[in-house]
């Protein structure tokens, strides 16, 4: 079995080894639990303090405080053309890290294009770009996992041909028919008719819209880095993310579990200091060799 291995890396003032430690362990266990049982790609997510200490083999996930650019992509190939991403820094970043790490996960490469019914009335066949996590990538979509926020992710029963009964679109069930999307989330397409990019977008307006992107004559990346360049993810999420409910409730969890693992530190030193202060009797034996 092949298994990814990412290495959560900060270049900002604003996240201590404690944070990215947590955010590591949260982003392992929805990798592991959460992802690999209905993707089947399996993934270790480690931290390190800076990029001199990954080894080689993994895949890097930076946070800086800016990317530079508002329309800057998360997800970029190196010169071997393997993945890392960029994630900017906000108070709820967990979320933003999340949702790199799912889209990396779901498609390395960035540019996986899979067949399916153009949700516009006057096509056909398109061609859609897998990004796991966009569809529901608002924060009122994710779950919290040790009390950190993190994103919702569709399975690959989202491009099936028509719903059915009990069955499984996103994670959360947050999606619940083929192709849809959620407030706050978008999917993107190639309709190889016209040879243009088309999306569907619901960014604050009452119901979803289509925008017609144009045709792609070039690009210095991945197909995904261009899509996201025009459609801002990045920023929007971590603009997004503090805003919202789901995140207050998650920053009222988090409180909960460091009290909760407070606690049982403090029962574990008194444990130690037992065992290195009386004398410990592991065992009584009789006879023997």
């Amino acid at each position: 079995m092949l298994v990814i291995n990412l290495a959560l890396v900060s270049q900002t003032s604003q996240i201590n080894a404690s944070q990215l430690n947590r955010v590591a362990a949260a982003l392992q266990k929805q990798a592991s639990r959460d992802f690999a049982p209905i993707w089947k790609v399996h993934a270790t997510v480690d931290a390190f303090d800076s990029l001199h200490d990954v080894p080689p083999g993994y895949w890097p996930m930076i946070v800086k405080d800016d990317i530079q650019q508002p329309g800057a992509a998360g997800v970029h190939l190196d010169h071997n053309g393997q993945p890392l991403s960029l994630i900017e820094y906000s108070n709820s970043w967990s979320l933003t890290a999340s949702h790199e790490m799912l889209e990396m996960l779901g498609d390395p490469s960035a540019s996986r294009l899979v067949a399916g019914q153009s949700p516009k009335s006057d096509q056909g066949v398109v061609e859609f770009l897998v990004e796991v996590a966009d569809p529901s990538e608002a924060p009122e979509n994710g779950y919290t996992i040790n009390g950190l926020l993190v994103s919702d992710f569709f399975t690959p029963h989202f491009y099936d041909p028509v719903a059915a009964p009990g069955v499984r679109y996103s994670f959360t069930g947050a999606i619940d028919a083929p192709r849809k999307i959620l407030p706050g989330g978008y999917i993107s397409w190639h309709d190889p008719v016209s040879d243009h990019w088309f999306q569907q977008v619901w960014f604050n307006t009452p119901q979803p819209t289509f925008r017609d992107l144009g045709r792609l004559t070039a690009r210095a990346g991945s197909l995904r880095s261009a899509i996201d360049s025009r459609t801002e993810t990045i920023s929007r999420i971590a603009a997004s993310g503090p805003q919202s409910e789901l995140f207050a409730t998650a920053v009222t969890r988090t409180a909960a579990v460091r009290e909760a693992t407070a606690a049982r530190a403090d029962r574990w030193s008194s444990r130690i200091e037992e065992l290195q202060t009386q004398p410990v009797v592991e065992g009584t034996w009789e006879s023997g060799e």
